[in-house]
């Protein structure tokens, strides 16, 4: 497996390259985001470890570049920032996975593992390409949505996570639900993604005074549909 680790500091890339070297990965590094974003580009890595600050272009900015390139290699995003609101400007670049600094390595590692585990063609818990709920259309195989004749452009984890919630219309589907469809079996992303992933799915689907579809249920999960 080839990872590439975007950081500015010496004193973590060169442990943390010696212990992903030590579990089997092959690692490059990168001290810029200009050079990092060159090499994410050209190199045919199976995960890509962004540092959210960097010198010359940031690492959400490498990440926005791939996606818009449709480039879905895993990115797991290394910062200081921890509110939710960091965490979706974060996801809704694309990114996979978030680890606040300091972390241990061992979390670090085992995310590493959960996000090389993944399938990279997003699949569903339906055969079915077109669904509605009330007044939300979603188009599977187009990765968008329709309500109140606008198009919404969906990211492939918004897709899925809208999907599975309308497969289920009107269930309560728990935290755990959710992340095994998500995420798979395993180790879990880091606390307040899921939360970040459907605030950002929220704000697409929810606007323009349209009625609420997505309803938290507090400490369990969420339901969707109309009530």
């Amino acid at each position: 497996m080839q990872i590439l680790l975007v950081d500015d500091e010496p004193e973590l890339t060169s442990p943390l390259s010696r212990a992903l070297n030590q579990e089997g990965y092959s690692v490059d590094i990168a001290d810029n985001g200009k050079i990092g974003g060159q090499m994410a580009s050209q190199g045919n890595y199976d995960l890509l470890i962004l540092d959210w600050m960097l010198p010359y272009k940031t690492g959400l900015e490498i990440c926005q570049e791939l996606r818009l390139r449709h480039d879905y290699t895993p990115v797991l995003f290394l910062t200081a920032k921890d509110t939710v609101d960091d965490r979706v400007t974060g996801l809704d670049a694309g990114a996979d996975d978030y680890l606040v600094k300091p972390f241990e390595l061992r979390e670090l590692l085992a995310r590493v593992r959960a996000l090389l585990r993944r399938p990279q063609n997003m699949e569903t818990s339906t055969t079915e390409q077109h669904l509605q709920v009330a007044d939300l259309e979603l188009d599977i195989e187009n990765q968008v949505a329709y309500r109140g004749g606008q198009i919404i452009n969906l990211s492939e984890k918004e897709c899925k996570l809208l999907a599975y919630f309308m497969t289920h219309p009107g269930q309560l589907l728990t935290h755990q639900q959710i992340y095994e469809y998500l995420w798979g079996e395993g180790e879990k992303p880091s606390s307040n993604v899921l939360a970040a992933q459907v605030r950002l799915l929220r704000r697409k689907i929810e606007v323009n005074g349209e009625l609420p579809l997505i309803y938290t249920v507090y400490r369990k999960g969420y339901r969707f549909g109309e009530i």
